[in-house]
C-alpha cells in the first residue's frame, strides 16, 4: 500500500453456467476432489498464460491435495514449462479445509513444493478451521487474511484483535500479510492504520477475464499513502522493505541481450530485469536506461545482441525481508553514483528472489516517514511520543525480552505553573527532556518518549534502571525558586507479565499512583509474578488532620503507669 503497486495476479478457473461449489460437492461425492482441484489450477494457469503479463501468478489448491495427493501437481510443472513460466514465478495458495489433515503430512508437502521452486501462501486465515500454529509450522511466504475478518472493519472493533494477532505472527515468521475482500475505502483505511501493507479486493481490482496491463493503481494509491493518517508500524525499527515490494521481471542468467531488449521494448513500465538461476537466486540486475543506451547506440546491436545480457549487467543489491527501509536506503545512498537509482532485490531466507524495491519509491516513502516523525515530536523536548514507545515495547514483547517500562512524572506540576509561571514550567520540562535525551545517548538500551504534559515514558534493560534513576532523581530540581520532586514508576516486563503495549500501560497506572503518594522524589517498582510493589525511593506521606478535630494529647506526669485518655498513643519507650 506504500506505492500502489500490483505485486501479483491470482488466477482462478470457474465453470460456465454453474457454481463452483456444486462442482466441488459432486467431485467429493465421486471421491475425485483432488483431481478436480488440480484440473482447475491447471486451467487457471493456461488461461492466464494467454496474456503476456510479467506479474507473478497465484494459483489455489486445497490443503488436502498437498497433504494426500501431491503427485497430481506434477502436471502443473509440465504446463508451466509449456507456457514459458518457471516455478519461481508461481505462488501456490493452500486453502481450507484443514481440520482432518495431518499437519506433519501437510508441512512435508509444503517442503516438497518449495524444493521444486514454488512459493507457498496460506489462504483463509482468521476464519474457518485454519490453525494459527500452521503459520508457525509452514512459515509461508504469504498469509492471506480471510475476507470474513475484513468485512466487519472498521465498525466491528472485535475483529481488530484477530487482525493484530495474525499480523504479529506474520512478522515473527517473516511472512507477508495480505488482506482479502477489500470492498470500500473505510476498510482500506482501517487495514492501513492497523499495519496491513498488502490488500486484495474489488475496490482495487475487480475480478476480470484479463490480467491487468499496468503495474500500479494510481487512483487508490493517493488514499493509501496519505501521510497524515495515523498508522501502526511493524515490529522492526521502522517499516520493512517488504512494504515497498514490487514484482520483479526475472529472466534466466543465460538470456541474450536481444531477448532482454525485446522484453524492455514490450513493457515500457518496468525499470529493469533480474537475471536468476534455476533456484530463483538473483545473479545479475539490468538497469533499463543503461542497458538500452548500450544496445541501441552506434554498433550496439551488432556488438551485444547475440551475446549474454549479463555482460551489460551489474551485481544485485540484495536485501532480505527483515531489512528495514532505512537500512535499504543506506545501501542505496552508499552505492556508486551511477547506480543510485537501481532497484534493490528482496530475497527470502533461502536467497530466492521475491521482488524488487524501486529506489525512487523508497526515497519518497522514507521522506514521508521522516515528515510524520518530525510532526510527532514534542515541540518542547523534541522527543517522540507514545507511538515510538509502543513500537519498541511491541518489538521487545515479541522477542520475549526481559525489560522495564517506566513512567516519569513531575509532582504537583500544576502548582509549579500556578506559582512560578508557565515559562518556568516549560523550562523544567525542557531540562528533564535534555536529561532523558542524554541518558538515551549514553545507554544503548534506553528509549524515551514525551507522551504529553509532564509525563515521560522510558523503556530500558534492567541493568540500566539504577543508573537511570540516579540521573533523574538525585539532582535537586527547582522551577522559578519552587522546589520540585519527581515520581518514577517502573513495571518489569517478563514472560507472562504482559502481552501488549496496552496491557503494560494498564499495569503502570496503579504503580504511578503509588509513587505519587510518596513524599519527595520517589521510585516504585513491580515484581514479576507478584502483586508486591517495592518502594525504592520516597517516604510515606504522614496524614494531616485539622487541629480543631483532635485535641493535643496530654500525658499526666504524677502517675507513671497511667495511659492517656485521648489523642494519640504515647511513643514507644
Amino acid at each position: 500500500m506504500k506505492t500502489g503497486a500490483i505485486v501479483a495476479v491470482e488466477a482462478l478457473a470457474r465453470p460456465a453456467g454453474a457454481h463452483v461449489h456444486d462442482l466441488f460437492r459432486e467431485a467429493a461425492r465421486q471421491r475425485r476432489l483432488t483431481e478436480l482441484d488440480v484440473q482447475l489450477a491447471v486451467a487457471a494457469l493456461k488461461s492466464a498464460s494467454e496474456f503476456e503479463t510479467l506479474l507473478p501468478l497465484h494459483l489455489n489448491v486445497f490443503g488436502g491435495t498437498v497433504a494426500h495427493d501431491l503427485a497430481r501437481l506434477d502436471v502443473l510443472g509440465e504446463d508451466l514449462r509449456r507456457v514459458g513460466r518457471r516455478p519461481q514465478e508461481l505462488t501456490i495458495e493452500i486453502g481450507p479445509p484443514f481440520a482432518r489433515l495431518d499437519p506433519a503430512q501437510l508441512v512435508a508437502g509444503v517442503e516438497k513444493l518449495r524444493a521444486d521452486g514454488y512459493q507457498v501462501a496460506l489462504d483463509g486465515v482468521g476464519e474457518g478451521d485454519v490453525p494459527l500454529t500452521l503459520i508457525a509450522d509452514m512459515r509461508p511466504s504469504m498469509v492471506k487474511l480471510d475476507r470474513g475478518v475484513v468485512q466487519g472493519l472498521p465498525d466491528t472493533q472485535a475483529r481488530l484483535p484477530v487482525l493484530e494477532a495474525v499480523r504479529h505472527l506474520c512478522e515473527a515468521t517473516e511472512s507477508l500479510l495480505v488482506a482479502e475482500g477489500v470492498e470500500n475505502e473505510r476498510q482500506l483505511t482501517a487495514l492501513r492504520r492497523n499495519g496491513v501493507r498488502l490488500v486484495q479486493g474489488n475496490l482495487l481490482a475487480p475480478a476480470a477475464r484479463r490480467p491487468p496491463t499496468v503495474l500500479t493503481i494510481p487512483g487508490v494509491a493517493a488514499e493509501i499513502t496519505d501521510p497524515h493518517a495515523p498508522s501502526v508500524t511493524t515490529l522492526a525499527a521502522g517499516p520493512r522493505v517488504t512494504e515497498f515490494l514490487a514484482p520483479a521481471t526475472t529472466l534466466p542468467t543465460d538470456v541474450t541481450a536481444d531477448q532482454v531488449r525485446q522484453v524492455l521494448a514490450d513493457h515500457p513500465e518496468i525499470s529493469g530485469v533480474v537475471l536468476v538461476d534455476e533456484q530463483n537466486h538473483p545473479h545479475w540486475t539490468i538497469d533499463r536506461n543503461r542497458f538500452l543506451l548500450a544496445v541501441t547506440g552506434p554498433y550496439g546491436h551488432a556488438l551485444h545482441a547475440r551475446r549474454p545480457a549479463s555482460r551489460l549487467a551489474d551485481e544485485p543489491r540484495v536485501v532480505t525481508t527483515a531489512t528495514t527501509a532505512m537500512e535499504a536506503l543506506g545501501l542505496i545512498t552508499g552505492s556508486d553514483q551511477y547506480r543510485m537509482y537501481d532497484d534493490a532485490i528482496v530475497v527470502d531466507e533461502s536467497g530466492r528472489c521475491l521482488g524488487i524495491v524501486r529506489a525512487g519509491q523508497l526515497i519518497r516513502g522514507m521522506a514521508d516517514l521522516k515528515v510524520e516523525e518530525a510532526a510527532a515530536l514534542n515541540p518542547l523536548t523534541r522527543l517522540p511520543g507514545s507511538d515510538a514507545i509502543a513500537r519498541d515495547v511491541a518489538r521487545r514483547l515479541a522477542a520475549d525480552e526481559v525489560f522495564a517500562v517506566s513512567w516519569l512524572d513531575i509532582d504537583g506540576f500544576k502548582t509549579v505553573n500556578d506559582t512560578a509561571g508557565f515559562s518556568a514550567g516549560d523550562d523544567l520540562i525542557r531540562s528533564i527532556g535534555r536529561t532523558l535525551t542524554d541518558s538515551a545517548a549514553g545507554m544503548s538500551s534506553v528509549q524515551v518518549g514525551h507522551v504529553g504534559g509532564d509525563d515521560f515514558l522510558i523503556v530500558s534493560d534492567l541493568d540500566d534502571l539504577v543508573p537511570l534513576s540516579e540521573i533523574l532523581l538525585d539532582p535537586p530540581r527547582t522551577a522559578g525558586g519552587v522546589d520540585v520532586s519527581l515520581s518514577l514508576a517502573t513495571f518489569v516486563c517478563a514472560r507472562g507479565t504482559a502481552t501488549t503495549y496496552d496491557e503494560v500501560s494498564r499495569q503502570l497506572a496503579p504503580l504511578k499512583r503509588h509513587a505519587k503518594s510518596l513524599h519527595g522524589s520517589s521510585w516504585v517498582m513491580s515484581r514479576p509474578g507478584s502483586d508486591r510493589i517495592d518502594v525504592l525511593r520516597g517516604t510515606p506521606t504522614a496524614p494531616e488532620f485539622p487541629a480543631q478535630d483532635f485535641p493535643a494529647p496530654h500525658f499526666p506526669t504524677h502517675e507513671p503507669d497511667a495511659r492517656p485518655t485521648g489523642g494519640f498513643p504515647p511513643p514507644p519507650q
